[in-house]
């Protein structure tokens, strides 16, 4: 029998993660996909206006889509839900470029780094380095510097040597550089073991227990090169319960009430992280902004009260929360391969080298047909990558049409996030471009690597 004719509906599905094939395998979930993709009159993915099959010829597969409107609107409407009170810092490692860092910049929005790289190209792009905060767990000397000669407005400090480190170099540069302690409150988010970072064996902070992080405020008080404005909280990522950042808001409340009363100072700042999850299948059910931060304002209010202390100004850095949504991944199917009474291998031209995340984290995505629209039966598909590993998976379990065939484009949302930014060139695979679209026009904000990329880095 062809390829994509067995009647898989009605096979067992082996376990794993699936969800029941939809009614109608051509409709869209809005709060999957960003904000302008629609099917147009022949069943063709559209994003801005913009046919996937157009893009594909343009632009190549596989390739990142990244609508611009939606992104802007979510730059906008994390800004006005924590308003003028408040610091909304997008976290970069979730995707940055300079076209990312002029969008933030004239949406209102901070940004965090945690990297030279990603300073370098903060401030390249044209963000004011006021407006940058420096995270990291283990910031060079010469990254430090850059930062503080730049005028950086919050090092975020992890650890004992990272505070003498930075003000060694505030020091020598005669400037007094304003840091926040990276606290870890003893909180394990409800996420994957390898993104929660707030208890505590994990490499991130100081720990709350035991009295780490009390001694880290002792010591940022009494250096001259340091100015000590707040503490920081990060409980974790892909995280939709609100409870886990109450007992983080708490504890942290806990510490400012004791540095108050060892040290006579009430710290202005509080960082509460980011984390907070997105939609990657219509299973999931994250929050809009203005709940977030009408939760989280109201739960250091009310901390801050019961301990007698002033509320401090909040901050927050959703990253993948603003991102995420905004982006999709189109591939070209390459082969399809059926497995009888278990499910059908679909490979595409992507994979690992582009998205990480499922080897990674185990993590789950939805999948469509975006060239076309299609009647026939669903069938249980597994679509991989096309790279030398059993582990190259893209979407682990999905329901696609029936009558799939080589040639057909597939469109896996949700991909703005974290997948550009990990990706690789395993089995010298080169790099997807990232292309921007908005309003009827597409221009390509990262470019597609090529080869003369790849073997100029060889030199041998």
């Amino acid at each position: 029998m062809a390829a994509g004719t067995h009647d898989y509906a009605q096979a067992a599905p082996p376990e794993g993660h699936y969800s029941a094939p939809a009614e109608d395998l051509n409709a869209l979930d809005p709060k999957v996909w960003a904000r302008t993709v629609r099917r147009d009159e022949d069943g063709v993915l559209t994003v801005g206006g913009l046919p996937v099959t157009r893009l594909a010829e343009e632009f190549g597969t596989p390739a990142f889509f990244l609508d611009e409107t939606d992104f802007r609107a979510r730059c906008r409407a994390w800004r006005d839900a924590f308003g003028a009170e408040a610091d909304v810092f997008y976290a970069g490692k979730a995707f940055l470029s300079r076209a990312v860092v002029r969008w933030l910049h004239e949406e209102g929005l901070n940004l965090d780094v945690c990297s030279g790289g990603e300073l370098a190209t903060a401030l390249d792009a044209g963000m004011p380095a006021a407006r940058i905060a420096f995270h990291g767990n283990n910031k060079t000397t010469a990254e430090i510097r850059r930062a503080v000669e730049a005028g950086i407005g919050r090092i975020v400090l992890d650890s004992f040597e990272e505070i003498v480190r930075v003000a060694h170099v505030a020091g020598e540069l005669g400037v007094r550089q304003p840091v926040q302690i990276r606290v870890t409150v003893g909180v394990e988010a409800h996420t994957h073991e390898f993104i929660a970072t707030a208890h505590e064996d994990q490499k991130f902070g100081l720990a709350l227990a035991g009295g780490q992080a009390a001694e880290a405020v002792r010591r940022a008080l009494k250096l001259d090169g340091l100015e000590l404005v707040g503490i920081h909280s990060h409980i974790g990522s892909q995280i939709f319960d609100m409870a886990g950042f109450e007992v983080s808001a708490r504890r942290v409340v806990q510490l400012l009430a004791e540095v108050r009363d060892e040290h006579g100072v009430e710290l202005p700042e509080i960082d509460l992280g980011g984390g907070l999850g997105i939609a990657y299948t219509s299973d999931d059910d994250p929050r809009e902004p203005h709940e977030i931060a009408k939760a989280l304002g109201e739960i250091v209010t009310r901390e801050c009260e019961s301990a007698g202390l002033a509320t401090p100004r909040i901050s927050v850095e959703p990253g993948r929360a603003i991102v995420g949504p905004t982006a999709f991944t189109l591939y070209e199917v390459g082969t399809v391969k059926p497995l009888e009474g278990l499910r059908t291998y679909v490979s595409v031209d992507g994979g690992m080298s582009d998205n990480i995340r499922t080897a990674l984290y185990d993590a789950e995505y939805t999948v469509t047909l975006a060239s076309r629209t299609s009647d026939a039966e669903p069938m249980l598909v597994r679509v991989v990558g096309k790279h030398c590993e059993s582990g190259d998976i893209v979407v682990r379990d999905a329901f696609l049409p029936a009558d799939l065939a080589p040639g057909d484009l597939l469109a896996v949302p949700a991909t703005g996030a974290y997948c550009r930014s990990m990706a690789s060139n395993y089995n010298h695979a080169l790099r997807p471009p990232v292309v921007a679209v908005d309003e009827g026009a597409a221009r390509v904000v990262v470019r597609r690597e090529t080869e003369e990329d790849l073997l100029r880095l060889d030199v041998g």
